[in-house]
């Protein structure tokens, strides 16, 4: 079956594209929404022009589309996305990064039920901390690219996702409730290298923004 994938250059979307290769799917295009609006509802935002870089390494043709990001615009520009796909590339199915946003999976359910096609949700309902452990047992290199709640800081961009980042969210879980993976938006990431990529990326440059809890991270890659 031929897949495209919802992909945001972070760690859930490379992860569910990494899991349908490994299931046998044969991922045909890499769907990208750039949204302008930086509180986006529906997609991640920081460093999203990294994706066409990490399209080239993956080999995977990339269909991107700009949308300004009003909240109900957003999925329009969506299922124009996806139509485009079916057309250019026939796709049959479109993997999603969702791990447990309903608002998120639901509308891309929706979406592909309009058009015919099939939903898959590889990482859904998994258990948040063997997923991050599994990003590093299979060689995925993840850094942090944007923080959204208390009590991160500007100190905490440009992590690392590794056994030390494992322990330390866990404890910002036990203590602030901040979801594990990021799911709460508390947290973004960009995929530098994984077994997807032909040759790892390497950050020429980064331009931080923020204040206070908030911070993000916009990254220039090769």
């Amino acid at each position: 079956m031929k897949l495209g994938i919802l992909f945001s250059g972070g760690k859930d979307s490379t992860y569910a594209a990494y899991l349908a290769k490994q299931e046998g799917y044969e991922l045909s295009c890499l769907i990208t929404i750039e949204s302008l609006n930086k509180e986006s509802f529906m997609f991640h935002t920081p460093s999203i022009k990294c994706t066409e870089v990490q399209a080239k390494a993956m080999g995977i043709p990339l269909i991107k589309v700009i949308t300004k990001g009003k909240k109900e615009n957003e999925l329009k520009e969506l299922e124009k996305a996806i139509k485009t796909a079916v057309t250019k590339y026939y796709i049959e199915g479109i993997v999603t990064g969702a791990l447990e946003s309903v608002y998120q999976a639901s509308r891309v359910q929706k979406i592909c039920n309009k058009l015919g096609i099939e939903c898959f949700n590889p990482l859904w309902q998994k258990d948040q901390e063997e997923i991050l452990k599994d990003l590093i047992k299979n060689k995925f290199e993840v850094v942090l690219t944007g923080v959204f709640a208390y009590p991160f800081d500007k100190k905490w961009l440009g992590r690392v996702i590794d056994s030390r980042f494992i322990l330390g969210i866990k404890k910002l879980n036990e203590k602030y409730k901040i979801n594990i993976a990021g799911e709460g938006g508390e947290y973004e990431s960009l995929v530098l290298n994984c077994p997807l990529f032909n040759s790892r990326l390497v950050v020429k440059n980064f331009i931080d923004s923020g204040e206070g809890n908030s911070w993000r991270r916009e990254v220039e890659v090769e």
